[in-house]
């Protein structure tokens, strides 16, 4: 079976860091995010992966060229426009053949594919949709199943007294060939917001698999953050691989450093601290529960509290970087300033 990841979008929430990086190939805890979703599919014996491409694309193939260093053989799919989910997959039909998993590369799913192979085989579905629960439905589109787990209804962002379920997609499809003549050909079109309700209509067979274990979606600061923390609390059954190891002047809080990264005296960390590469923190700094990019500078005194810093950026003598603060690749926060 082949995996086709969908990685055209301009990642526009995840700002200032999408800029000059696709929102795939930003690092979590020192490797490319794409890379955990690559963990997941050779995990379970996926060798071959489509990657359908728009913004920025040539970064992808510079990062991850054939494929060969991951154990996989990557092909390239490049969108010519933004076709969205819908177009950029059936671009990438004539690398196609048999049922295909469709992933967005933006989601992190830690479910067991065989599993979810074989719900859509015994349903003799057409398309199944991964399916994650979620504390408050009300933030996403719910996807309404039956007892045996076929799709009824499709409920975009719902009000409380909607609520019937706390089920949503989680980014993660089965599609058998039959699905690709019903996309159309060099033109936008969605997936969730097209095909789905769609053939639903017209009484095709949707499955919605409910998958266990870890999920979570990217797409914004907080969230980008989160996966971070979540990885250093063991919240996640990923391997953040070598470039990331643990920094000896922890004082037992969960650190993790980049080759080359360098702390003054009495600096403090405290919860979960992920630091890129050929960082400098200066002396008597304290760090709580955030990231920072390789190749920044935290002054002397600085203080910085569920934030990122992005790549390069310098971070005066006793600023202060408070909860929520996403600080752009090369920035200068001036000394005592506060954000």
């Amino acid at each position: 079976m082949r995996a086709v990841i969908l990685i055209g979008g301009m990642g526009t929430r995840l700002r200032p860091f999408t800029v000059e990086t696709p929102k795939p190939l930003l690092p979590v805890m020192n490797r490319p995010f794409l890379e955990y979703q690559f963990q997941v599919l050779s995990r379970h014996g996926v060798r071959e992966v489509v990657l359908c491409t728009s913004y920025r694309a040539g970064t992808f193939r510079r990062a991850f060229g054939t494929g060969r260093r991951l154990g996989l053989k990557i092909s390239y799919v490049r969108e010519s426009i933004p076709l969205g989910t819908g177009g950029a997959l059936k671009n990438a039909q004539s690398l196609l053949n048999g049922t295909t998993l469709v992933l967005n590369g933006d989601v992190l799913n830690a479910f067991n594919l065989g599993a979810f192979l074989k719900f859509h085989r015994a349903r003799r579905a057409e398309i199944s949709i991964a399916l994650t629960r979620v504390k408050d439905p009300t933030l996403y589109g719910l996807v309404i199943t039956d007892e045996k787990g076929m799709v009824r209804r499709f409920l975009e962002k719902p009000s409380w007294d909607e609520v019937v379920s706390n089920s949503i997609n989680a980014g993660a499809y089965l599609f058998e060939p039959s699905v690709f003549t019903h996309l159309p050909q060099g033109k936008p079109y969605s997936l969730e917001r097209g095909l789905f309700p769609e053939r639903l209509a017209a009484g095709a067979r949707i499955a919605g698999y409910v998958a266990p274990g870890y999920w979570i979606d990217i797409g914004s600061v907080e969230m980008y953050l989160q996966v971070h923390l979540d990885l250093l609390q063991g919240r996640t059954p990923f391997r953040p691989g070598p470039r990331a190891r643990p920094f000896k002047n922890a004082d037992g809080a969960r650190v993790t450093a980049g080759a080359g990264t360098k702390a003054a005296p009495f600096v403090r960390f405290s919860g979960s601290v992920s630091l890129g590469s050929k960082v400098r923190i200066g002396r008597g700094a304290q760090l709580t529960d955030c990231v920072v990019l390789d190749g920044a500078s935290i002054g002397d005194g600085a203080r910085l509290e569920r934030c990122i810093v992005g790549p390069k950026a310098r971070v005066g003598t006793h600023a202060v970087l408070g909860p929520g603060t996403a600080l752009a690749g090369g920035s200068l926060v001036g000394d005592y300033s506060q954000l």
